[in-house]
């Protein structure tokens, strides 16, 4: 019997190519769908996005960064302006290899390993879009270099930028302050779209405090660029607004004269016009160039001003605090005419030295054998200490502290210029709360003569001279005198933001303590008799000394034996004309021993350059 045996089965077959061909055109079907869909996302959805990435392979937009506004001083003189420079910059994202091409930027341009350094922490602080400055200050010779080699650096381009400038060097390091590198800490308080395309920020003075005005907005423009990077043209731009200039009180021939006439010594000159609070000069000694700073300063230049021991970073005008010495006693003076515990022909015996009821120790008077009888008159003029010490002890510390408070003696005067300290001004609370000790009745006798605890920056002194120049007017200090608008030939006067007047029971009694400062420049046993010399006006003033350390008892201060740098200090403060006030001044000269001899001749030098005088240097009286 035979068996059917089939060799092919049609059927089977077309249903298993029909299968898959179906199962393919199903695959087929989706993955066109999925194209078609993608295809909507992207041409119709995302359409806007991908376009924006697309143009950014053609397009930039570029920080366009503000001119600074300059600054000059009250006779127009510039003082910051800003100079055209060559950067070399980098774009990392179009930087294949940045390690080796600051290889080769350092073989072609001798980058330092403080340059590399620098540009290392700021490429960290920057988005790879953005353009990073790699050194500044590129000579034409450097530019030139490049230029030649630039196809070898693609992101990596010589940039022309303004950089700040002071013109003045030193003159003017401590007032107007100076301009540097924006740090991590400033990233995080300023607007960084405000500061797209700048790399500097004032950092001290007028330069900080006034930042916002001198900055300016930030501008940008949209360019086309070709697959090199190169720029091919400009698409739009919006302008940037530059900042304002600034138009300060500070006079630069009273501040080269107060600078000159420190001579090696350190310390402060401060002038102010008492009618207005303008502040003419602001001299801190010793002094730096602030042009070290704007495009960073080196390690060793910055270590050499940081470790030096005069520590010429330090402003002595407003963070300085010295014993305002006898330059106080004009306002013991008053205190105690005020308070009704002296009047004007009080008198006090002076033998030399004062003691307390019921002790022994000897609190000495500068002149050892004693100026006899003396009323405040005449204990001002001749700064007797001994009239001071009693005056104290009757007024008392707190009846003191509290008088002397109204002149702002303690307290930051409000100068518009940062860090300015407060001083101190001691009172039997103050030492309670910060040493836990009780008052003692030997402070408030040394604190009657300036010394002691007292501490008073030479701006305050100068502050509270102004006041009781004005016989009670007082002004804040201001540094800045006028702003200007870029393009606009107006200036917005910046005046005092806060006067007051001084209660007084008898305005006679300003009366009497000028009259006595006129007694110290003009009388006969004046101990600033040389400042007064063929002024053609009455000059009011007071000599002042602080100890810089206590000798005992039985013992002499003997300059001659001493190191400088344990010299007194001199002191001196001045206004003119003693009877309608234009100008006062306050020197403090660390160091310099006499406030007769060596301060005091320098507030002469001030007030012949202000009043345009010519007269001779007359000596100090031995």
């Amino acid at each position: 019997m035979s068996t059917r045996f089939t060799l092919k089965d049609h059927f089977r077959e077309s249903r298993l190519i029909n299968g898959r061909l179906l199962v393919a055109a199903l695959l087929s079907i989706l993955v066109f769908s999925v194209v078609v869909v993608r295809l909507v996302v992207l041409q119709v959805f995302e359409y806007e996005h991908f376009d924006s990435l697309s143009n950014r392979n053609r397009v930039d937009i570029e920080p366009l960064p503000p001119q600074r506004g300059l600054i000059y001083d009250r006779n127009g003189v510039i003082i910051a302006e800003n100079i055209p420079t060559f950067s070399l910059e980098m774009v990392p994202e179009k930087v294949e290899d940045i390690d080796h091409t600051l290889d080769e930027l350092s073989q072609l341009l001798a980058l330092t390993d403080e340059d590399i350094a620098d540009f290392q922490t700021r490429l960290k602080r920057h988005r790879r879009f953005q353009q990073v400055v790699i050194r500044q200050r590129l000579t034409e010779e450097e530019v030139a270099r490049f230029s030649a080699n630039r196809y070898r650096f693609p992101g990596v381009d010589v940039q022309g930028r303004l950089i700040r400038h002071y013109p003045q060097g030193n003159l003017f390091a401590h007032a107007v302050g100076y301009v540097g590198r924006i740090n991590e800490r400033e990233l995080q308080i300023i607007d960084q779209q405000d500061y797209k395309g700048t790399l500097q920020i004032g950092k001290t003075g007028v330069e900080k405090e006034y930042e916002e005005i001198l900055h300016g907005d930030v501008g940008y423009r949209q360019v086309e660029t070709n697959v090199q990077g190169r720029i091919v043209r400009e698409l739009m731009s919006v302008s940037s607004q530059s900042g304002d200039d600034l138009y300060l009180n500070l006079d630069i021939n009273l501040q080269r004269v107060a600078s000159e006439s420190l001579t090696d010594f350190n310390g402060s000159v401060v002038a102010m016009d008492p009618r207005t609070g303008g502040v003419l000069a602001l001299v801190s000694k010793p002094d730096f160039d602030p042009n070290l700073f704007v495009s960073g300063i080196s390690s060793k230049d910055y270590a050499a001003l940081r470790d030096s021991p005069e520590r010429p970073l330090y402003d002595r005008a407003l963070r300085g605090s010295y014993p305002p010495g006898s330059t106080l006693k004009p306002f013991v003076a008053l205190a105690g005419l005020e308070l009704g515990v002296v009047t004007e022909h009080s008198k006090t015996y002076c033998p030399g030295w004062y003691t307390l009821p019921g002790h022994d120790h000897r609190y000495r008077c500068w002149k050892h054998h004693g100026h006899g009888m003396m009323d405040m008159n005449a204990a001002v003029a001749q700064s007797c200490d001994v009239y001071f010490y009693d005056l104290a002890h009757a007024l008392g510390i707190d009846r003191l502290h509290n008088f002397l408070d109204l002149f702002g003696f303690g307290h930051q005067t409000g100068i518009d210029i940062p860090s300015e300290s407060s001083g101190l001004s001691p009172s039997r609370e103050w030492k309670r709360a910060s040493r836990n000790q009780a008052w003692f009745p030997g402070e408030t006798l040394i604190s009657g003569i300036g010394q002691g605890f007292n501490q008073t920056t030479p701006i305050q002194l100068a502050h509270a001279t102004s006041t009781l120049a004005m016989r009670g007017v007082m002004q804040e200090p201001q540094v800045v005198r006028a702003s200007r608008k870029a393009g606009q030939s107006e200036m917005e006067l910046r005046g005092s933001e806060r006067v007051t007047s001084l209660p007084m029971q008898d305005s006679q009694h300003w009366e009497a303590v000028v009259d006595s400062m006129v007694e110290v420049i003009h009388g006969e046993r004046g101990t600033a008799r040389h400042v007064g010399k063929d002024m053609p006006f009455k000059v009011a003033g007071k000599t002042g000394t602080a100890q810089v350390f206590g000798i005992a008892q039985d013992e002499k201060y003997d300059a001659e034996t001493l190191e400088r740098k344990l010299h007194d200090h001199a002191l001196f403060i001045a206004f003119a004309p003693a009877d309608k006030p234009e100008f006062v001044v306050a020197v403090v000269v660390e160091n310099g021993g006499s406030g007769s001899k060596t301060a005091a001749p320098i507030a002469r030098k001030m007030m012949i350059e202000h009043f345009g005088l010519e007269l001779d240097e007359p000596q100090p009286d031995q």
